[in-house]
């Protein structure tokens, strides 16, 4: 619906917006078009203002000429008549610029025309013009104030010629009052188109910055999801390559082909599991236009996978796992991240055959997570990497928190909670 306003309305510069992004040929718009369009536009930003109010001059002193020739309406201008008249149409050139400038000295031409009893009528088309421009361009009481101060010098100087027209100018003095307000009227409808126009621009940008926020935290979450996925295997590969190779030089001899063959195998299914989980991310960025293109999302069921392979790389895991209900599914996944994170970085950091203790509990309203072990943690100076960020971001991503560092007796430990509950549109 906004689109389609948007269509209909003329932008700041008065070219229509179009209705259809998709649209592209330039089509001509139409004379009722183009009049709303110039009615809609604001006077003063228009294009070629200066020659059009040339041209409009030109056309009012040729109308101005005509009635000072065919109507009777006090005598016929003589030649300080016809100067007057025609001199307070040059003003009208700079209208646009200084409107209030530019009545002031069509006032200060007229009222000697009139002072002289030329034609009355004469003068009457440019005068209204002069009048609409500073109401359609000022504030409502600057033109009540100018329209008030117009009317008091014309009736002035009209008393100094015959009391009888100040009679029939404040009789008609109704017409100035209706220019003054139909051109305030039309300030208050430009004002409103332009606030709608601007509130349609405004939606627009905020959908463009909306889209643009979901990519961002799109490509935030794909990299945590590579991120978890690479580090977890390549830690578990590179364990069991070492494992490997640690029985083929310890006694060359007597050489333990099963022990070889069922570490090349764990290397084997770990890479399989990760093409898999690889293959699942990456369709996430060949997908367009699906409603939900992230696939399924891990959960708690795929933990005791984690702490086997955990169990093969060396760790002695130790899992307490006391879940009543199944979490939401964006909580789970977390849940499993964060889990897979801490369980990496203990095979990794915590030294040979680490202890390394897991507890999942809910609680009233919160799914706890824990996994502490007992090794040496991080070497202190190495190149700090982005496990114990993405898990934070992990947390915080279905609205929980998440602690990580050292224990006091020693050893690692990293704790989360996280809500059982998750807003729409988390994760």
């Amino acid at each position: 619906m906004t689109r389609s306003l948007v269509g209909a309305l003329p932008s700041r510069k008065g070219a229509f917006l179009p209705e259809d992004d998709t649209v592209h040929e330039t089509t001509r718009p139409r004379l009722g078009d183009r009049i709303m369009a110039a009615v809609n536009r604001d006077p003063r930003t228009a294009p070629h203002g200066t020659r059009n109010d040339a041209l409009l001059a030109v056309v009012l002193a040729a109308a101005a000429v005509c009635a000072g020739l065919f109507i009777d309406d006090g005598r016929r201008p003589d030649a300080l008549g016809w100067t007057l008249l025609l001199a307070a149409h040059v003003p009208l050139v700079w209208r646009r610029r200084r409107p209030l400038l530019v009545l002031a000295a069509m006032v200060a031409l007229i009222a000697p025309y009139h002072a002289l009893d030329n034609n009355h009528a004469a003068p009457t088309l440019v005068t209204y013009v002069a009048l609409y421009t500073v109401a359609v361009t000022g504030r409502p009481l600057r033109t009540v104030l100018t329209g008030a101060v117009v009317l008091s010098v014309s009736l002035t100087v009209m008393l100094t010629v015959n009391a009888h027209r100040a009679l029939e100018l404040l009789q008609t003095s109704g017409w100035i009052i209706a220019v003054l307000f139909c051109g305030i009227d039309v300030r208050y409808y430009r004002q409103y188109v332009a606030s709608i126009v601007e509130r349609a621009v405004r939606a627009e940008r905020t959908r463009e910055e909306e889209a643009r926020r979901r990519v961002a935290e799109e490509r935030l979450r794909i990299a945590r999801d590579l991120h978890d996925l690479l580090a977890h295997s390549i830690t578990l590969i590179g364990v069991q390559t070492s494992v490997a190779a640690h029985v083929l030089a310890a006694d060359p001899e007597r050489l333990d082909r099963e022990a070889v063959a069922k570490s090349l195998d764990d290397i084997a299914e770990t890479c399989r599991t990760a093409r898999g989980e690889l293959r699942t991310t990456l369709e996430v960025l060949r997908e367009h236009g699906l409603a939900d293109t992230r696939g399924p999302l891990p959960g708690l069921d795929g933990l005791p996978d984690l702490v086997a392979a955990a169990r093969l790389s060396g760790a002695r895991v130790e899992q307490d796992l006391r879940i009543r209900a199944d979490p939401p599914p964006a909580v789970g996944a977390a849940a499993y991240r964060i889990v897979q994170e801490a369980l990496t970085n203990a095979v990794r950091h915590a030294g040979p055959e680490p202890a390394v203790r897991l507890r999942l509990y809910d609680e009233p309203g919160a799914l706890r997570v824990s996994v502490t072990d007992d090794g040496t943690g991080p070497t202190p100076g190495g190149t700090p990497g982005f496990g114990l960020v993405g898990m934070r971001e992990r947390a915080r991503s279905v609205g929980g928190t998440l602690d990580a560092g050292p224990r006091p007796d020693g050893g690692f430990e990293v704790t989360a909670a996280l809500p059982l509950t998750v807003g729409e549109g988390t994760a």
